[in-house]
């Protein structure tokens, strides 16, 4: 018996090998291409954030210019809406893009005038731009990057009253001015906090723009000061946006 044993042992040691050399391979398990996403395409964007402005000012004697005041710096801060398009491009890791928006709300300070002993207030309506970004992939999904590009603000007219409280009222004109700003920020893809579809994302960017100087005359009951106050801003904003790419459509393979 024993022997028997061990015959039917050594006939499946050497029986098994042939046995698994006979059965079918076991196909590899399917790996798909790692995904590539492509930024090239039309995008909009609708969002919110806050800013301030500061603005060196002196008051001038009209119509010679003569300063009558040195330098002082006025301020404002506030919070605005923002709505924006645009159009980019990738090349491998690199974005470069053309775009446009707009920022309206309230971004309110002072205005005064020291030589008058006069002071009201003066608001940022609303600002407008267009510029080019260059931005690189710090991830697919993930992109960093800096901007330039021209721009335009409107300003609220000011009513300018006596600061020992005296009735006496002046007023300021509105105006326009024009300007050139950089800044910069990230835009990534809200997948990554599993909000949304693939087509949506999220931008942060800080904004710096440099407005030219202004001479705005003083008005005092129709009649003019023969004074009036210079005006020079500087705006500064943060806003966040959501972005909606329409080319995306998850990614390629």
């Amino acid at each position: 018996m024993k022997k028997f044993a061990i015959a039917l042992a050594a006939i499946a040691a050497f029986t098994g090998p042939a046995l698994a050399a006979d059965m079918p391979a076991r196909a590899p398990v399917y790996q798909p291409p790692a995904p590539v996403y492509n930024w090239t395409g039309f995008w909009i964007a609708g969002g919110g954030g806050g800013g301030l402005w500061s603005a060196d000012s002196h008051v001038v004697a009209l119509p010679s210019g003569l300063g009558l005041t040195r330098n002082h710096r006025l301020g404002g801060s506030g919070w605005f809406g923002t709505v924006g398009a645009g159009w980019d491009w990738q090349v491998n890791n690199w974005v470069i893009g053309l775009f446009g928006d707009g920022q309206f709300g309230s971004i309110h300070g002072s205005q005064s005038d020291p030589f008058n002993f006069i002071e009201g207030r003066e608001k940022l309506e609303d600002t407008w731009a267009a510029g080019v970004r260059l931005g690189y992939l710090v991830a697919p999904n993930v992109l960093s990057y800096v901007n330039a590009g021209y721009t335009r603000s409107r300003w609220s007219g000011t009513t300018l009253t006596d600061l020992g409280g005296a009735p006496f009222a002046a007023t300021t004109p509105s105006f326009n001015r024009n300007g050139w700003f950089v800044g910069g920020g990230f835009e990534n893809s809200l997948t990554l906090f599993g909000f949304f579809g693939p087509s949506w994302f999220m931008k942060t960017e800080y904004r710096s723009a440099f407005f030219d100087r202004i001479t705005l005359p003083e008005i005092a009951t129709g009649l003019p000061l023969n004074t009036a106050v210079t005006f020079k801003p500087w705006v500064q904003t943060i806003s966040t946006s959501l972005v909606y790419r329409f080319n995306w459509g998850g990614a390629r393979y």
